[in-house]
């Protein structure tokens, strides 16, 4: 029987972990990957952090990169296989949890080789669960690429020929820019032309000191202008969306509507020349492996702080769960100092 099982290896797992040794806890880390840090390394190759080297730290041990650095996948990757040598911290990696479900005798934690026990549970699965793509990818002929950007790494896997980008968030606009940059290929564009672009410097500053100094990343999610800021779209950090709309290979098609074999539709011309699609259309959460979860509105689980309807049953790292902050990598030490203090009082 262990004390607790932390289910995610990535940055809010190991920032509870890092919590539950100085407790003294019993407990492991459980990862469906087959290294620490393979979620951020499974991103596509140029990929780089919004923010820099100094906002990034987990509890107890400093990001070593130079004040002002964006650290790329594969530094973010190396921090944290440093982070769990520093601290000596028990993973289980190859272990993908199928079930949770609590009992008399507490948690059984099940995955494909075996079966774990434990007093409590802590999800650190993230935000990210399954890729979307919308119903219409099943009627694009099997000629065309699809890539979803969760398994899009860079320009190489591409065939030639126009190209298509669909979705306006951060990676929708990071991809399109890498694979527009030159001549060599039209690409379509796909999403909301009307996003927020913002830089990473202004005025000598970074964004996020910025944002630090307004308190942007510290408004909860109750407060009135937490929920205001909630409701906006995320804007787009660190890229130049005008300039990229601007290209002459880039053209914007507006929604997508509909496909038929090689002919793409959208809501007010087709196109047919389209070799390659990209769904930059983000993901769809996925805690139906929870028995008993009381789940809101959004398909994620409800809860307050982390604390959800299920006795000992906690989560940590959820888009919006205490503040906008929550999710990140820099903003997740928070939330598991809070937690860290419900689990101390319940001792």
């Amino acid at each position: 029987m262990l004390d607790y099982i932390i289910i995610g290896g990535a940055q809010a797992g190991l920032s509870m972990a890092y919590h539950l040794k100085i407790l003294e806890k019993e407990f492991v880390v459980l990862d469906g990957e087959n290294e620490i840090g393979a979620s951020w390394l499974n991103r596509w190759d140029s990929l780089k952090l919004f923010t820099p080297t100094e906002y990034n730290h987990l509890p107890g041990f400093k990001f070593d990169a130079p004040k002002g650095h964006y650290p790329t996948k594969v530094e973010v990757s190396d921090y944290f296989k440093q982070y769990v040598e520093t601290f000596k911290i028990p993973v289980q990696l190859n272990t993908l949890v199928t079930s949770v479900r609590k009992t008399e005798k507490g948690f059984f934690v099940t995955y494909k080789d075996g079966e774990l026990l434990a007093e409590n549970v802590i999800v650190a699965t993230g935000p990210f669960h399954i890729p979307y793509t919308p119903p219409c990818n099943t009627k694009i002929a099997k000629s065309v690429l699809q890539l979803h950007s969760n398994y899009y790494k860079g320009v190489a896997q591409l065939q030639d020929g126009d190209a298509l980008v669909v979705g306006g968030g951060d990676s929708g606009y990071q991809i399109l820019n890498e694979i527009s940059k030159g001549a060599s290929r039209t690409v379509y564009f796909s999403g909301d032309t009307n996003v927020r672009s913002l830089p990473q410097q202004i005025l000598g500053k970074t964004l996020w000191w910025w944002f630090t100094l307004v308190g942007f990343l510290s408004f909860t999610k109750y407060s009135w202008i937490g929920k205001k800021i909630s409701n906006f779209s995320q804007p787009v950090i660190g890229t130049d969306v005008k300039e990229i709309l601007s290209r002459e290979n880039v053209i914007i098609k507006g929604r997508t509507k509909d496909a038929l074999q090689e002919v793409i539709i959208f809501e007010k011309s087709k196109v047919s020349t389209i070799k390659n699609v990209i769904w930059a259309t983000g993901y769809r959460p996925n805690f139906k492996w929870i028995e008993g979860l009381e789940l809101d509105e959004n398909s994620y689980p409800k809860n307050y702080r982390g604390v959800s309807n299920i006795d000992g049953l906690y989560f940590i790292g959820l888009p919006w769960m205490y503040t906008r902050g929550s999710a990140t990598l820099g903003g997740v030490s928070k939330d598991a100092s809070y937690l860290t203090d419900i689990i101390s009082s319940q001792d």
